[in-house]
C-alpha cells in the first residue's frame, strides 16, 4: 500500500478515537476534525520517534496528558470557575481517552511499519543540565504568556473575562510561578519527544512547537463547548500558537545541541573548498 495512504488512514482511523466525547455533547465532525489534526501532529513520533513501542507509547501518553489534559484542564480552572466542579471527572475520563488514544496510534504505526525511515543523529543535554534548562524554558514561556496573552487580553478577549485582571492580583507572585511551573510542566511533558525524535534541530523545534500548539488547545477549541462563544474560541487558538509553539521551539533549542561533524565530514569538506 501507498505510504501516503497509510498516512491518510493512520489520521483519519485513529481520530476516530477522539469522537467519543462526541456521544454525549454532539458534534461529531468537529470531534473529528479535533482528532485527526492531533494525531497528524503526532505523525513524528510515531516515524521518528523512539522506536521502542512501549517507549513511543509512553511519549505520546505522556504529551497527551501533560500537555493536552492537565495543563488545559488546570487554566480553565483558574479562570472558569464553573468548570471546577467537573475538575476531577475531566483528568479521569481524558486521561483514560488519551492512553486508549495512545495505544490506538502506536497499534496503528506497528500495522504500517512508521519509525523505519527516519535516522538522523539526536545530541541532547546531560541529565545534570536537563532540569535547569526545564525551568528556564518555563520562565521563557512565562515571558511569552504575559507578551501575548496581553496583547490578546487587551485587544480581544477582555469581555469575557470581567474578572481576569482582578484575580491576577488577588493571586499575587503566585499567579506567575503558576504560569512558570505551568510552562516548566509541558516542557517536561515533551522532553522524550524532544529527546528520541530522529529529526534535525530545526525540524524537532518545529514538530514540538506544532505539537505543543496543537495538544495544548489548538485542536480541542475547535470544538463548540458551553464556556466559550466561537469567536473566544477561535481568538485563544491564535493565541496558543503564539505562547505554545514559541515554547516548543525554545525547548528544543535550550535542550538540543547540534551533532559534531565527523572527522569525514570535515575532510569531505575541506576538499571541497580546496577545489
Amino acid at each position: 500500500m501507498n505510504p501516503r495512504l497509510h498516512i491518510v488512514l493512520f489520521c483519519i482511523v485513529g481520530g476516530l478515537v477522539f469522537t467519543l466525547p462526541a456521544l454525549g455533547t454532539g458534534h461529531f465532525g468537529l470531534w473529528w476534525l479535533s482528532g485527526v489534526i492531533t494525531v497528524a501532529s503526532l505523525l513524528p513520533v510515531v516515524h521518528a520517534g523512539p522506536r521502542n513501542r512501549m517507549a513511543q507509547f509512553g511519549a505520546i501518553a505522556l504529551a497527551l496528558v501533560g500537555v493536552g489534559l492537565v495543563c488545559t484542564v488546570s487554566e480553565g480552572y483558574l479562570f472558569v470557575p464553573e468548570v471546577r466542579k467537573y475538575a476531577v471527572a475531566e483528568l479521569v475520563g481524558g486521561t483514560v481517552l488519551y492512553l486508549t488514544v495512545a495505544a490506538v496510534l502506536v497499534g496503528l504505526a506497528k500495522l504500517w511499519h512508521f519509525s523505519e525511515s527516519a535516522d538522523h543523529e539526536v545530541v541532547h543535554r546531560s541529565m545534570r543540565w536537563t532540569i535547569p534548562m526545564v525551568f528556564l524554558a518555563g520562565f521563557l514561556y512565562l515571558v511569552y504568556y504575559q507578551v501575548f496573552g496581553s496583547i490578546t487580553f487587551y485587544f480581544f478577549t477582555q469581555k469575557y473575562y470581567p474578572h481576569a485582571a482582578e484575580l491576577a492580583k488577588t493571586m499575587g507572585l503566585w499567579f506567575w510561578v503558576y504560569q512558570w511551573a505551568r510552562g516548566s510542566l509541558m516542557t517536561l511533558a515533551v522532553i522524550p519527544i524532544i529527546y528520541s525524535l530522529r529529526l534535525r534541530r530545526w525540524q524537532a523545534a518545529g514538530a514540538t512547537g506544532l505539537i505543543l500548539w496543537i495538544l495544548g488547545g489548538g485542536a480541542g477549541l475547535l470544538v463548540p463547548n458551553i464556556y466559550m462563544a466561537t469567536a473566544q474560541r477561535y481568538i485563544h487558538i491564535v493565541e496558543i500558537f503564539t505562547q505554545n509553539f514559541s515554547l516548543g521551539v525554545t525547548a528544543v533549542v535550550l535542550l538540543r545541541t547540534r551533532p559534531a561533524r565527523s572527522v569525514v565530514n570535515e575532510q569531505v569538506a575541506c576538499r571541497g573548498t580546496t577545489t
